[in-house]
């Protein structure tokens, strides 16, 4: 037979997905694949039921339907402090996972090296090896998730073209202080690299932190490429639309690379979420409280039932620690693969092994999420007090 690229056999299929494969196979509560049980806001349901006997229906303009565009420029000069020129600083993609993959493809040459923070989203790995960079991983320690900025810039020596900062982080949850980001962005612009930032759930970082767009830093517009999407921050993640912003030059460039990966966006959506983009500040506050509850409520349970977690400052996902799980006679030798699908069978919850996560051989840590109702969040904790009682201090 012939043969296939060498580079898909450097990676596996999505954990996360396959995880959630599992869930559904076992009818699991799925708390492996982040996107909420709750639906969009009304005004995007609305919308989109008019758009779909008014159109569009056809293609868009590829790097994005200019309403849309223009609704988005609009939002995001919010965050970065300046007026973003929708015409040329932004380019619509299918999902963040798309604006992170022409992002890559567009600063990368085959060999160059990209600094990544471990524990990192799962397609930053991949993202690396389909763009024909090597990925050098700089360690966020658990359980605060700290970092040695003299390794980031022992990365910059090295040659590394770009630092890739998910903030607030996906898994970990770690919201980088503005003075991590300011260090970052003078060794950045010392060594003349770009910063490439997925800030997906920029709208969930809990008080006293605060999200810092890297972006709006002094000098760091120009050295920065930010990726980010509709998915979380509307409650919208199967609507497929994520971006690019960044110094028209470069952006100039990706929208070739969207345009050969996937022509442009779904023009019906980009339609129906124009409306979310012209939301007023109060949604954004409003969406703060109504994940700062979950996570509270979800975290005080973990505490009451007596299962080890990381306080995350921003995101939706919380690590659990299953170390002392795995020292119980039952389940000596298990991965934390293993007994993630362990927990789905017996337990009925569905998370993602910590392993898929980090560079480093970390196995004692699952990845959960709570972007769920109270209702859901409830019944999980129930199940998981059964896997709690387990535990020789539970008896």
């Amino acid at each position: 037979m012939p043969k296939l690229s060498e580079r898909v056999g450097t990676f596996t299929d999505s954990v996360i997905r396959r995880m959630t494969r599992i869930s559904d196979e076992y009818g699991a509560i799925n708390l492996s694949q982040g996107f909420p049980d709750f639906d969009p806001p009304k005004e995007l349901m609305d919308a989109l039921a008019k758009v779909a006997y008014a159109g569009p229906h056809q293609y868009s303009v590829t790097y994005g339907a200019p309403n849309f565009l223009e609704a988005l420029a609009r939002k995001v000069s919010r965050t970065m402090g300046r007026t973003i020129n929708p015409d040329t600083e932004l380019c619509v993609t299918c999902g963040g996972t798309e604006a992170m993959m022409t992002a890559m493809m567009t600063i990368c040459n085959p060999g160059d090296k990209v600094m990544a923070f471990s524990p990192f989203y799962e397609n930053y790995g991949a993202d690396s090896i389909l763009s024909g960079a090597d990925p050098i991983f700089i360690p966020l320690i658990p359980p605060e998730y700290t970092f040695d900025m003299k390794l980031v810039e022992d990365g910059f020596r090295q040659g590394a073209k770009a630092i890739i900062i998910c903030n607030p982080s996906n898994p970990c949850g770690k919201a980088f202080t503005r003075e991590e980001l300011t260090g970052i962005g003078e060794l950045a612009l010392k060594y003349d690299a770009f910063v490439v930032t997925d800030e997906v759930y920029e709208h969930m970082v809990y008080k006293p932190s605060v999200h810092t767009a890297v972006a709006s830093l002094p000098g760091m517009f120009d050295h920065t490429i930010t990726t980010n999407s509709l998915s979380k921050t509307y409650s919208i993640t199967g609507w497929r639309l994520g971006y690019l912003c960044g110094p028209d030059w470069v952006i100039e460039e990706a929208k070739k690379v969207h345009d050969f990966l996937t022509v442009g966006a779904p023009a019906p959506l980009q339609e129906a979420a124009a409306v979310g983009l012209d939301f007023p500040e109060s949604y954004y506050d409003e969406l703060l409280e109504c994940y700062t509850q979950k996570r509270n409520f979800f975290l005080a349970g973990l505490d009451r039932i007596g299962l080890k977690h990381n306080t995350p400052q921003g995101s939706y996902f919380v690590m659990l620690d299953i170390g002392d799980f795995l020292e119980l006679p039952q389940f000596k030798g298990h991965t934390d693969l293993e007994f993630c699908e362990w927990m789905i069978k017996e337990i009925g919850v569905a998370a993602v092994p910590g392993s898929s996560f980090f560079q480093e051989p970390v196995y004692n840590l699952i990845r959960l999420h709570f972007a769920r109702q109270e209702s859901t969040l409830e019944e999980v904790l129930r199940r998981l007090e059964k896997m709690a009682s387990l535990l020789p201090q539970a008896k």
